[in-house]
């Protein structure tokens, strides 16, 4: 491709009206004519067929006045629509969002204009964070933190980029399987410090989301009607619920009650009149499940042992969602809520159905014959 090739592929989109695309090292670029300005912009491919198909979209876009002149906005500042956007909504993930834009985009592809970032560049994006050795459920992260960013750009009036790039995520393989079984209930419980025992207690037996947990007030339990209501501000679906107090919470809870420090709201309370603390917790947990032979178990993990232990109970899906607070049943697909027992259980069911039809089958046979005779 001789130096010049981008000028003649200009002269030719002038010429024919129709556009052109030409190769600028090993990217595609286009070049149309929209409202008499001339637009020239990377297809972010270095598949031909690829970029005359993306050409073909502009010039329809062309035809019915909707075409888009690319500007100046890069992807840093396409990602700061979503922190103002989540910002706005009171999203409680916009700390997490901001953690992940300034760590891993900001510095990498924050400054690359919008206009150009296709393809190539996310290609080129993933392979930088798998050299890192960052797991693909943590890649996917950003993806979607950049696919909403150009979907605001997008949708921003006056538009600020000309089109959403296609964006594949990569496959994840990290569902935990694992329940926490009656026994290792005991062992951990018994292994952990006596401050966060309540708390492990309560999130084993309803399926709270332990950041809930840690801000219950005193104000929201009911020991005598053996509730505890969560208001919408607390819930990460900002919707209120109920979780009932039964088994050992209620022991567990008297215990809190006791020894709070006069004039603490806390439930499950920590130093100084604050709940309990992430990272000493954290600490002490990991070296609790460990004792226990554990390890790896998270607080999180609690949830689908809760849920199961409902349905093993004889609650129906709606209930233990809504005590749980999980807004879909897709944690019944998503985490197989059934153990190997459960599919012994089911066996010895099917297995008495069949021998109760088998009877049954030869039962008919026996007076078809009777009759017969």
């Amino acid at each position: 491709m001789c130096p010049d090739s981008g000028v003649k592929g200009l002269d030719m989109a002038k010429r024919n009206g129709n556009g052109t695309v030409y190769l600028r090292g090993k990217t595609w670029w286009m070049a149309y004519f929209a409202n008499g300005r001339r637009i020239v912009q990377s297809t972010g491919s270095e598949d031909e067929n690829e970029a005359k198909r993306q050409l073909q979209a502009k010039m329809g876009e062309v035809a019915v006045g909707k075409v888009v002149v690319p500007n100046r906005a890069t992807v840093a500042d396409l990602c700061q629509l979503v922190l103002a956007d989540y910002k706005m909504r009171e999203l409680r993930s916009l700390k997490m969002t901001e953690w992940r834009y300034k760590c891993y985009i900001k510095d990498t592809v924050g400054s690359l204009a919008a206009s150009r970032f296709g393809s190539t560049q996310i290609k080129q994006y993933i392979a930088m964070r798998q050299q890192d050795g960052a797991a693909n459920a943590s890649v996917n992260r950003d993806l979607a933190l950049i696919g909403r960013a150009f979907k605001l750009g997008f949708q921003a009036e006056p538009k600020l980029v000309a089109q959403i790039p296609t964006i594949r995520m990569l496959p994840e393989d990290n569902v935990r399987q694992g329940f926490l079984e009656p026994d290792e209930y005991e062992r951990l419980l018994e292994e952990l410090p006596i401050r966060y025992k309540a708390i492990f207690v309560c999130g084993y037996h309803t399926g709270a989301r332990k950041n809930e947990l840690r801000r219950i007030k005193w104000e929201w339990v009911d020991l005598d009607a053996g509730t505890i209501r969560l208001p919408g501000a607390l819930t990460k679906n900002k919707k209120p619920r109920t979780i009932p107090i039964y088994g050992d919470m209620r022991r567990w809870l008297e215990r809190q009650r006791d020894t709070c420090p006069e004039g603490n709201v806390w439930v499950f309370h920590g130093a100084r009149r604050l709940p309990i603390g992430c990272k000493p917790m954290y600490l002490a947990w990991t070296e609790a499940c460990v004792r226990a032979g554990l390890p790896g178990l998270l607080f999180h993990d609690l949830r689908r042992s809760a849920v199961r232990n409902m349905k093993k109970a004889g609650l129906q899906d709606q209930e233990a969602m809504r005590i749980s607070g999980h807004l879909t049943r897709n944690i019944f697909d998503r985490y197989n809520i059934i153990d190997e027992d459960d599919l012994a259980d089911a066996g010895t069911r099917m297995e008495e159905y069949a021998k109760k039809r088998k009877a049954e089958r030869a039962a008919k046979l026996k007076l078809v014959k009777k009759q017969r005779a």
